[in-house]
């Protein structure tokens, strides 16, 4: 799946379809993600927030 970056204010961003949320079961609401770089790749790890 290749995705296009866009701007967000000052920032860059990628738009995740839904799909990908859903298979992943993240939930924006629910779950913060932690990002990492690791051999010219980005890594996102979902964490559970805490209550």
């Amino acid at each position: 799946m290749r995705r296009k970056f866009q701007t967000l204010g000052n920032s860059w961003g990628i738009i995740m379809p839904r799909m990908v949320l859903d298979i992943l079961k993240i939930n924006p609401v629910l779950h913060d993600l932690d990002m990492e770089v690791e051999n010219d790749r980005i890594v996102l790890k979902k964490i559970k927030k805490e209550d």
